[in-house]
């Protein structure tokens, strides 16, 4: 809004010719970045006082671990105030007409209204219930797929680079131009839809303690951010994704902007997050972070390697698709308790020593993400 407001007048009046400024994409990444972390701080401690006013507390699994139950009544929903912290700076520095940013916001909104129902229905019923699984994953699919039928199949509205690989499927530490495989779009799109779905419940799953879920979430946005600018960017005619053999999309640079978006959001939100928590995030935060992750893997061509990305995130889910799966089968449980997470707790780790190895395992595992850029 700022950039489509304010970037014109340079032209008229040359007394604001500093406003040129707001033509560089690390310009507004960094801007956004401030402007959700300030939101975040600013209205945080209102927003906790509001929750515990209203009495919207966390409603706690009867068979979770022990000392969860301390937990019980802790203002909850606060991914309310991540999703208003990193909308609006994204809706006031990122080019509102870019489809990328359109889509990804939408699908990030989406979620967290489908979170917001599950939150409300548990807080109101006293239990951990919420909305029914199918109801949430209906709703997932089609606000999912809706935005990316629209990024994959309107092609007479989106940038030409894009509709040229849309359908290529890129493999990890190979070079794009030689390795990519090219899918048929009645394929790709669902894919693409399971993708984001995958990512928004695998956030929620590992969203179980203070500050678990929004460490990774920021790691792996950061990540994005960089890997949308490269993909976008082009310096002195010299395009950075052509020299990596990685996808080029110019458009995609305006992802870098909802990414800084996240990461300040994160930060404020973590500032009140972390242990012991005086607010959670519940699955208004976690369902619409994760579409997001989603959203960003496929608009950079990282839909396999999101998984090595985002592998805290896989590996909760696995260990609870492991533990369902086994006990089904054979009456026995694979973990002490799924998500892995709860396992470690079981083991008798202390919460803020598995929340730290997490996050650094993240850390690493990005780092190798990152790498994967060079190593071809």
């Amino acid at each position: 809004m700022i950039y489509e407001l304010f970037y014109p007048l340079k032209f008229h009046y040359s007394s604001l010719s500093w406003l040129n400024v707001l033509r560089y994409i690390p310009f507004r990444t960094i801007m956004a970045t401030i402007t959700a972390m300030i939101l975040t701080f600013v209205l945080a401690p209102w927003f906790i006082r509001e929750l515990r006013r209203k009495q919207i507390g966390q409603v706690v699994r009867k068979e979770g671990p022990e000392t969860h139950k301390v937990k019980a009544g802790t203002p909850t929903m606060g991914g309310a105030l991540i999703l208003l912290s990193l909308l609006l700076p994204t809706a006031l520095w990122a080019d509102l007409r870019n489809p990328f940013v359109l889509a990804t916001t939408a699908v990030t909104a989406g979620y967290g209204v489908i979170g917001y129902l599950d939150d409300y229905l548990k807080i109101k019923r006293k239990n951990t219930g919420g909305l029914p699984g199918r109801y949430k994953l209906i709703g997932q699919v089609l606000i999912g797929g809706s935005a990316i039928s629209y990024t994959f199949l309107f092609t007479s509205k989106l940038p030409a680079d894009w509709a040229e690989i849309k359908t290529r499927l890129a493999l990890p530490f190979a070079a794009f131009s030689k390795h990519s495989i090219d899918l048929p779009v009645w394929f790709y799109v669902p894919f693409a839809v399971f993708v984001v779905v995958a990512w928004s419940n695998a956030v929620n799953l590992t969203d179980g303690l203070d500050g678990l879920a929004i460490g990774p979430v920021m790691i792996n946005a950061g990540t994005y951010l960089i890997w949308a600018y490269v993909a976008g960017a082009t310096i002195a005619n010299f395009s950075l994704a052509n020299y990596l053999d990685i996808p080029k999309i110019a458009s995609a640079g305006e992802l870098s902007v909802y990414c800084g978006s996240v990461i300040g959001a994160g930060i404020g939100f973590l500032w009140y997050n972390t242990y012991p928590a005086q607010v959670f995030m519940g699955d208004v935060g976690s369902l619409a972070l994760g579409g997001g992750l989603g959203m960003l893997a496929i608009f950079t061509k990282n839909e396999l390697l999101s998984v090595l990305l985002g592998g805290v995130f896989f590996v909760e889910t696995i260990s609870v698709i492991a533990q369902v799966t086994s006990f089904k089968l054979t009456g026995k449980r694979v973990f002490l308790m799924a998500p892995i997470h709860h396992h470690y707790e079981k083991k008798g780790w202390a919460e803020p020593k598995i929340i730290v190895r997490f996050w650094i395992i993240s850390i690493l595992l990005a780092l190798v993400s990152l790498a994967s850029m060079k190593l071809r």
